[in-house]
Formats: C-alpha cells, structure tokens, sequence
C-alpha cells in the first residue's frame, strides 16, 4: 500500500511508533498466511431477503453474487418504505448500508436500530456482514477474533484472576490505546475486495469499526462510523470517516482522544470528524415511548405483575448471576406479582443449564422456541393485555434472537441486563455486572440519564433492588418517567441522525 494513504501509520496526525506499525504489518502477513491472499480475487454482491428483519425493517441482504450488482437498481425495484412521520423528503427508497459483524448480539442490534431509522426515514436499507463471507479472507480473520473474544468473555466469569489481571485491563486500557488502532486498520485491508460492487458514494453507516474500516480502505465517501460504546477507545477509530457517539462524555472524551497514549498528549480529533448523535435506537421503539410508558404505569401501580425481561448475551457469560435472579423471581411469579421472559438468543445450552441449575424452572416455563411468528404474537397481545408465568425464548436464527428482545422490550417493564449496548434503550434497566472494563460507561450514562439503575456488581444487592422493585412500584415508574423527559429532548433520536450523516454529511 502506498505509505502516504497507509492509515495504519497514524491516527488524526498521531504518528505510530515504528515497532508498532512493524507489528501491525506482520499481524497482517500471519493472517495472510493463514488464511490466504484474496486481494486481487473478483467478489460480486447480490440482494436477498432478510429472515424476520427484512419485513419489519424493509431490511436487503448483501450476500455473494455471480455477477456485479446494481445497487440503485435494486433498491428501486423494492417495496417503498411506508410512510412516517420520519420520512426525508427525496428519500425515495435510496440505498443505505449498515456495514456490520456478529460479535457478541451488540453490533447486530445496533445495525436493526440503523435498518430501522433508515426505513422510518424513507430508504432502503442493506444488510452486510462482513463476518458472513465464509470464503474470504477478510470473514475468516474476523471469525478468528470473534471466536477468541467470546472465550476470553466466557473465561472472565469463569475465573476471576483471568478477569482482574487480564480481561478488565484489556477491554479498558488496552484496546484503549492508539497503538491497538494500527493491527486493527492492517486488518481491515483484507476486507477490501468485498466491497467492489459498491459505488463510493453510497450512504454507509458501520456498526462496527472494522467494517467502517474497510469502507475506508476501499474509497467510500460517505462512511460513518457508529461509536458503541461509553468509554473512548482507540480501537473504534476509523480516520476517513464521521464517528459518532452516544454521549456528551464520550464526545469530549474521543475529541481529546483522551488516555489513548500513556506517554504523550495527543493531537485531538478535527470537528468535522465527531458528533455526538444520542442514543441509536429503532424507529418502533422511540415511536411508541409514550404509549409504552403509559402501559408500564398502568400496569405497576394498578397492582399487575411486573415484567422482567432476561436478555442473555450470546457469549453466554453470567450464567451463575441468571440463575440466582431466576431463584429469587420464582415466588413472585408464583403469586403472580411478577412475570419472567428468558431471552437465550441461539444459544439453547444457556437455556438447558438454566434448567438444571434452577429447581423448578423446567416445569414452569413455557418454550417458545424457533417459532418467532409466536414471539412476536405473544408480544403484540401483551403490549395491552395480560401476561404471566414464565416464557422462555430461543431462536437458532440469528436475525429471530436478536429482535425477539425488540418486541419484548415493548412489553416489558425491567429489562435485567449488563451495561453493554442495552445501556442506551428506552426501557427501565436492572444493570448487573459488567463483562468487560469498557462496559461500565454504558451503566454510568443509564443511571444519569435515570432510564436505568447504576451497575450492581454484588449478586446478594441485585437481588436486593428485585425485591425493592416489587415493594415500592414507584421506582419502575420513577424510570419511565426520565424516559419520557429524555424522549422530549431528543436523547434517543441518534439512529436518525447517523443516517442523515451517511447521506448528506455534517451540516
């Protein structure tokens, strides 16, 4: 690659040490070696469907073609996105891309939320996983990482002195630093040769850095890099693109591409490369803030059961901490003072050691398992009705995972996660520990912003805030209340606004 265009060298002016960019050269040549040399190999794209997304969110799939695809074409010969009261005037069912990976549920979630402002909004959005190309190299070498960041997020549960002295400290400090950046840009070149059906100018927005990386290395213009998470770091620096964030801290934090370099103040980040967008959340739920809200109160203070919805993460991590929340909601749900909705995602062992691990689950729960017409039927009902007991969830598709928890989040009245991307949901939280040093930001912004609890790290305290959930309904209504506040100032509109960045840039 030519030096002058090589963005493993520096960072917004920041130039890499030499050993650095010498280890982000070699990281790419071992990848290279192991998993072949495609750079010069012809890959052409073609539109499919989208399994549960693609009706709901006028989603296209970008899977491997035989022939080179004409994006526009395409997305005129598709369903016109209907209107709402988002809709851009001369949207007319552009094409919009999320460039995206499955790692962990996150960045998936994040790119349905992008689908879904894109098709409020009048355009027609495309699905592409750079992880799904299974004969490139550029998908292999994301296996690879994705593969060992679920290990290290397993084992980081598992045992605490791999968690203090390794996992915190990587996620944290380590992917922190400008120097992880340069591997990183290295490795996004191999994924260049995906994108050569792909006119420049075609709105991008990447869920994750590694595809708004490549959209970079391969010479898109209108890229945005949609920052995850609340803590800066530099490993979600993508220099050529508009990154956006979440949060006023994280604005100023990335700016000042704070405690990215421990030996040296860095040059900051040029303006027209940062806004601070909000929170990215789908079109469904912030349109349906206040109704939802609404139901919530009047369910909690008119005596009805609380819901809890369960969403475990696809590492599976936390398994312990489930079980014990699951022990202590039993009698509540026996009485009928409490719901419980267990989302697994495509992981049924969860789900299994789940029933061997919690007496009495096994007989309790109703399975609504690979049937997501039956989830989605069961959330619709609940949205104004009743709903008790215990229903459990389980998709082996990833698409029905995933947005399973969308339409139950609806319905729900205490969404029990770790501060990961649920952080930034309209919906009151229950924030359990984190997995992962960079997650602890997300639970800092939901307590401020009142949507949520603050991060409750002791297993006898989460138990402790269920029980002070079912005494005194009013701190469930105290959430939506902030909810609602922030709604009116536009905290949860950040979808909307990285798609008008992807098409018409910063104004």
């Amino acid at each position: 690659m030519d030096s002058t265009n090589d963005r493993a060298r520096s960072a917004f002016g920041n130039e890499q040490d030499k050993a650095t960019y010498q280890k982000a050269v070699k990281g790419k040549e071992k990848f290279l070696k192991k998993f072949g040399d495609d750079t010069d190999a012809i890959y052409h794209l073609a539109s499919a469907d989208v399994p549960v997304i693609g009706e709901a969110l006028g989603v296209r799939n970008l899977v491997m073609g035989d022939e080179p695809l004409d994006l526009a074409a395409d997305a005129a010969a598709a369903p016109a996105p209907a209107p709402t009261p988002r809709t851009v005037i001369g949207a007319d069912g552009k094409p919009v891309i999320v460039g995206n990976i499955r790692m962990g549920f996150g960045h998936y979630r994040i790119s349905m939320a992008m689908a879904s402002a894109a098709h409020a909004m009048g355009y027609t959005p495309y699905w592409l996983d750079l992880a799904s190309f299974d004969e490139t190299t550029g998908s292999k070498v994301i296996a690879y990482q994705n593969d060992l960041y679920s290990l290290g997020s397993r084992l980081s549960q598992k045992v605490g002195l791999f968690n203090k002295l390794y996992w915190e400290p990587l996620n944290s400090e380590g992917f922190r630093q400008l120097s992880y950046n340069a591997g990183d840009q290295k490795n996004a070149e191999l994924c260049v040769p995906l994108f050569r059906d792909i006119p420049l100018d075609t709105p991008y927005v990447g869920t994750h850095v590694w595809p708004a990386q490549a959209a970079v290395h391969a010479g898109m213009t209108h890229v945005v890099n949609a920052i995850p998470d609340n803590w800066p770091m530099a490993l979600h620096l993508a220099e050529g693109s508009i990154h956006t964030v979440q949060t006023p801290s994280a604005y100023l934090g990335y700016h000042q591409l704070r405690g990215m370099d421990k030996k040296r103040q860095l040059k900051t980040m040029p303006l027209d490369s940062l806004v601070y967008t909000g929170h990215y959340i789908d079109h469904e739920l912030v349109s349906n803030i206040a109704h939802d809200c609404a139901a919530r109160r009047q369910r909690l203070l008119g005596g009805g059961p609380i819901r809890y919805l369960i969403s475990v993460g696809g590492a599976g991590a936390q398994q312990e901490l489930f079980a014990a929340i699951i022990e202590r909601l039993l009698p509540y749900v026996q009485t009928e003072q409490a719901t419980l909705l267990i989302n697994v995602g495509d992981h049924r062992g969860v789900w299994e050691a789940l029933e061997k691990n919690v007496e009495g689950l096994s007989s309790l729960a109703q399975r609504h398992f690979d049937n997501f017409a039956e989830v989605k039927a069961l959330a619709d009902g609940a949205l104004d009705g009743d709903l008790t007991g215990i229903h459990a969830f389980c998709d082996s598709d990833i698409f029905s995972a995933v947005y399973s928890s969308n339409l139950l989040m609806r319905c729900c009245d205490v969404l029990v996660t770790k501060p990961s991307e649920f952080s930034f949901y309209p919906v009151p939280k229950l924030m359990i520990h984190r997995v992962g040093g960079h997650e602890a930001w997300g639970a800092i912004r939901a307590a401020e912003v009142g949507d949520g609890t603050y991060e409750i790290d002791d297993t006898d305290e989460v138990l402790a805030m269920i029980d002070s959930f079912q005494l005194d309904r009013e701190l469930v209504a105290f959430m939506c209340d902030n909810i609602e506040a922030a709604n009116k100032i536009g905290i949860y509109d950040g979808a909307y606004k990285v798609i008008d960045l992807a098409v018409n840039g910063i104004r």
